[in-house]
């Protein structure tokens, strides 16, 4: 019997990937064409330098892609294709491509949510998660807390007002001149750095929801800042950067424990860039052991985005016999 292959296909925002899944669980390839270097002269995602790079990408990434996992189109089963959030030429891209692939080969198209993606990218590493579960998902995009009830059931319980968590990493990095991104040099730096030396908010900690707001834990920052350069006094970036991530964790730690709590769900599973995030994962998987609940993430380098996770999900929908037209459209948020 033939093992299902789906094609993946991800450009939501500056990452070009195509990656074949077999199975929804064994990557053949998983290639990413990364604009990093384009971008950091910036500062942060230029969007029309993000899409117009996705259209000299793709197809050589498809290309390289169906070379590694040594398949033809012919052998796929579905095209699998991100089609939002994220930002929307980018995503024209990349839906296009996949589009005129499925009606080219006759195979069906399964639009894929971004965050969803995310979510399946621990399916790739673990297949031992059980439904219910929590899912955590932080990125310089997102941060939201999502209740998937079963395969493809899903209940969005939280999700930040504002700014994500890893825009915030971005923006502080970039105005302290750090570079981008902002998160895996701001963690680098926390190592050596003392998460209690600058007390900093922690936004609606407090509060009778699981909503996030990061907006106000930014500006804090850079009043500090100000006041530090108006005094003519020195900083310590290591303790500005380990109090930093210490009040993001303290946030999201403190929110994601207490919703999976109150949904009587003992296992939390994380998705998305920050997931990356070593501090993170630590004081979240002890915090939770002492309550009895369990906490999965993906390897470091599924967390970020990467096509892999977009085929898994659109496996998923394939084996349900969700498929979609091609009217589908791309959305933004």
């Amino acid at each position: 019997m033939k093992e299902t292959i789906i094609l993946g296909i991800e450009t939501s925002c500056d990452e070009t990937s195509v990656a074949l899944v077999k199975k929804g669980k064994q990557i053949l390839s998983n290639i990413i064409a990364s604009q990093m270097d384009i971008h950091q002269q910036y500062g942060g995602i230029v969007p029309e330098i993000a899409s117009r790079k996705h259209m000299e990408f793709i197809l050589i990434t498809c290309q390289e892609a169906l070379q590694k996992a040594e398949v033809t189109l012919k052998d796929i089963d579905g095209v699998a294709v991100c089609y939002g959030p994220g930002l929307k030429g980018s995503l024209l891209v990349g839906l296009s491509f996949g589009k005129a692939v499925a009606f080219a080969l006759d195979k069906p198209l399964i639009g894929i949510n971004h965050i969803e993606g995310h979510i399946y990218a621990n399916f790739l590493n673990n297949q031992k998660i059980q439904t219910p579960f929590i899912s955590l998902i932080i990125s310089g995009g997102h941060t939201s807390l999502i209740l998937v009830k079963e395969i493809g059931q899903y209940q969005l319980i939280g999700k930040t007002r504002d700014d994500a968590a890893g825009e915030i990493l971005d923006k502080v990095a970039k105005h302290l001149g750090l570079g981008y991104p902002g998160g895996p040099i701001i963690e680098e730096l926390a190592k050596t750095g003392k998460g209690d030396a600058i007390h900093f908010p922690r936004p609606l900690l407090n509060s009778n929801d699981f909503d996030f707001s990061f907006s106000g834990l930014k500006t804090a920052v850079l009043y500090f800042l100000g006041e530090k350069k108006e005094r003519n006094e020195l900083i310590n970036i290591n303790d500005l950067c380990a109090s930093l991530q210490q009040a993001i964790i303290d946030t999201i730690k403190n929110k994601t424990l207490s919703c999976a709590i109150k949904y009587n769900i003992s296992n939390i599973v994380l998705g998305g860039g920050v997931a990356a995030n070593a501090s993170l994962r630590r004081a979240l998987r002890e915090a939770a052991r002492k309550v009895g609940i369990s906490v999965y993430y993906p390897p470091k380098e599924l967390c970020t985005d990467n096509a892999a996770m977009i085929a898994c999900a659109g496996y998923y929908k394939f084996k349900r016999g969700i498929t979609d037209s091609f009217d589908l459209e791309v959305f933004t948020e």
